[in-house]
């Protein structure tokens, strides 16, 4: 393995690969200040094109091969610290090896920056689904949250009626799951064709169990065109989350913004418990931004709430208490400030921010559009 990578990073690190990554940085950095630049030329311009080729060649595999480039690279991460190890136990590191690694090492960073930004990370700077439906997102009062809380609770209650435990079945096959979520984005995209979802690429994570200790439901990976869905968390909360990946496909970068592409896709679906899924997150995001803003208030909404949520909100908490662990605080912390770094200032917080979305929406559509 040493012999292979240190002949690929010889191949790479030429001169002019030196300058073409430079270059493209620049060009990205120049990009990303011009949402609408972005959005007409590399969203629905070279991205469109980007994804075909992606699917087309890995879509019909039916493991993720995104998850295995990932694996990959974390063995080579490791063959090279054992390697930096046996080294420093024989005293043999010098100036020159730290000079070449320093090399290596920004040179792959400049590389891995290139090549997210050019598959997809540009879409983090697009106009997004904010300037296509014409909504005004902007800071909202107190009673616009409760007024939206309480429309979710109602919504929720409703659906839970029809999405207990004993009729989930509709997602305990994996395939049935990511065809339904698939056909559902078929369905909206009559009424938003900039939503239509072709070709399709959605798939189980192979590390899902481990994806429980780290603390993450569902990715999107650019290098390969996938999207991953943990598939070992309760099962309630996959449609929701395979909606929210597939709109990362679609190019909706932000967390807020794929969180409320999820929605207008998942108030589309045929099955209660797609619909059931979505509010039940969409509530769990309003009711988190009114226990932070009035916890009297917050307290009150529970009151009411369906059964089947109260057993559903138990089940998730215990879940996530079940895999609570040191590495999962530490990757919480990396993700975060990934988000930071990529237009999201509010970092995770970010997901949360789909409330202001929702209610813009509320506020042009009406309450019932909720």
């Amino acid at each position: 393995m040493q012999k292979f990578v240190s002949r690929l990073f010889r191949r790479l690190m030429k001169s002019w690969s030196w300058v073409l990554l430079v270059i493209l940085c620049i060009v990205i950095k120049w990009l990303s200040l011009y949402p609408g630049l972005v959005e007409r030329y590399y969203t629905y311009g070279i991205y469109p094109v980007i994804v075909a080729v992606q699917r087309f060649i890995l879509g019909w595999i039916p493991f993720s091969i995104g998850d295995l480039f990932y694996g990959f690279l974390v063995l080579v991460l490791i063959y090279r610290i054992g390697g930096f190890i046996r080294l420093a136990v024989k005293k043999q590191l010098n100036r020159q090896y730290f000079i070449k690694a320093l090399q290596q090492g920004i040179f792959f960073f400049l590389f891995i920056y290139v090549s997210f930004n050019l598959l997809w990370g540009l879409n983090y700077n697009r106009q997004g689904i904010a300037v296509q439906l014409g909504l005004k997102v902007q800071r909202y009062s107190l009673a616009d949250l409760d007024t939206l809380t309480q429309t979710l609770k109602s919504r929720l209650n409703t659906y839970a009626e029809q999405a207990g435990p004993e009729r989930r079945d509709s997602v305990r096959k994996k395939k049935d799951l990511f065809r339904e979520s698939a056909a559902i984005y078929d369905w909206v995209s009559k009424d938003h064709p900039f939503l239509a979802y072709s070709p399709r690429s959605l798939k189980p994570s192979i590390f899902s169990y481990l994806g429980n200790y780290l603390g993450f439901q569902g990715y999107y990976n650019p290098f390969s065109g996938e999207a991953q869905v943990n598939t070992t968390i309760p099962s309630f909360l996959e449609p929701f989350v395979s909606l929210h990946e597939i709109a990362h496909q679609l190019g909706y970068g932000k967390e807020n913004e794929a969180n409320f592409v999820a929605f207008l896709a998942g108030r589309q679906s045929r099955l209660p418990l797609f619909r059931y899924s979505m509010y039940f997150d969409l509530f769990n995001y309003s009711y988190g931004e009114m226990r932070r803003r009035d916890t009297s208030l917050a307290k009150s909404l529970r009151e009411g709430l369906h059964p089947v949520v109260i057993a559903d909100i138990r089940e998730q908490r215990e879940f996530y208490q079940r895999h609570r662990n040191p590495v999962e605080n530490f990757v919480s912390w990396g993700y975060g400030n990934f988000l930071k770094a990529n237009n999201q200032p509010g970092g995770k917080e970010t997901y949360n921010e789909v409330v202001a979305w929702l209610i813009a929406y509320y506020k042009k559509f009406g309450v019932e559009a909720i």
